[in-house]
């Protein structure tokens, strides 16, 4: 299954310069919270890399698009059961956490986001649930974290093994973070999970996990009929129907238990395109059935691309103006 985008490099190159300033100290904890940061923390907090892809600097990203919320990728293992930023950048310190040092200090906040497409994965370099718990509360207690992330793709969602052990891993961190939200995100069929999602799903319903936002990546579908948009609520409807069997859930409660990540402008296929139009079709039928989240992939690529230069890390490959998905996402308010 191909899922997010195959454009990331393994291993990426250090945080863009822009990034480097601003204090190393941790933001307070009591820290002053405007409106817009009083949703949910991860409702509406599209992804930013900060390894790749000519990363925007987020104070940027919020005061022109009033965005407050980002979901930063990606926390990965460090070739064993240790969490750095794409497995190779130290965990506090450095670039990264000036990022989220000036998101908050602008009235933000943050979700780690663990895994992805590329690179090594805590769930299968942890030999145990426990370990893997130990993995994700390190990077929590560094950052104080309200919510994470668990994008388990390619070889960590196609093993049974280290399916259970993220569902396990979860369930530990539930119970040690009070209020804390988790988000698992995973790719689809156009008509909703697939075996490895729907098997995701029911393990967290075995398992009694509360999962905040059981979240579909609806794109890079290949061939498929109707607009992405139209795509995208079919898929999410099938996804809707697989949380509500799995919990015992009425259809209401189960479209709040589920979220959308959807890819702006050129997708991973040549011939699939999501649009603005789409992402409005998107943002109606979220707000419509009160998701627990609605995302994209990414703010790197929301801009148009240089004279001659195709979608790719930095760019949507379709003709935007500056932010014009991230705007879409950042009115999303449930």
């Amino acid at each position: 299954m191909r899922s997010r985008t195959p454009l990331r490099p393994l291993l990426t190159l250090a945080i863009a310069a822009a990034l480097a300033g601003g204090t190393l100290a941790l933001a307070p904890t009591g820290q002053a919270a405007t409106p817009a940061a009083t949703d949910p923390i991860g409702l509406n907090a599209p992804y930013e890399y900060l390894g790749w892809g000519s990363p925007q600097k987020p104070a940027d990203v919020m005061a022109a698009t009033g965005a407050k919320q980002f979901t930063l990728a990606f926390m990965l293992s460090d070739g064993g059961c240790n969490p750095k930023w794409d497995g190779t950048r130290a965990l506090t310190g450095g670039g990264d956490q000036s990022a989220i040092n000036g998101i908050r200090s602008a009235g933000g906040d943050v979700v780690a986001s663990f895994g992805g497409w590329n690179g090594n994965k805590l769930g299968e370099k942890c030999g145990s649930a426990g370990a893997l718990a130990a993995a994700y509360q390190k990077v929590i207690d560094a950052y104080r974290l309200k919510a994470i992330d668990i994008d388990i793709e390619n070889t960590e969602v196609a093993n049974a093994t280290v399916r259970q052990r993220v569902i396990d891993a979860l369930k530990t961190v539930k119970a040690k973070n009070a209020g804390i939200k988790e988000y698992v995100t995973f790719g689809t069929t156009p008509t909703g999970p697939d075996p490895a999602g729907l098997d995701l799903i029911r393990k967290g319903a075995a398992a009694k996990l509360a999962v905040d936002g059981w979240t579909i990546m609806p794109f890079d579908f290949g061939h498929h009929s109707g607009s992405m948009g139209a795509v995208t609520t079919t898929a999410a409807d099938g996804l809707q129907k697989a949380v509500a069997s799995a919990y015992g859930y009425d259809s209401a409660t189960a479209y709040r238990h589920i979220g959308i990540s959807s890819m702006n402008g050129r997708t991973d296929e040549a011939d699939e395109t999501v649009s603005t139009g789409d992402f409005t079709t998107i943002y109606n039928y979220a707000t419509a059935h009160h998701l627990a989240r609605f995302t994209f992939w990414a703010v790197n690529r929301d801009r148009a691309c240089a004279p001659g230069g195709s979608a790719g890390d930095s760019c949507s490959g379709i003709g935007q103006s500056p932010y014009a998905f991230t705007k879409i996402v950042a009115k999303y308010h449930g």
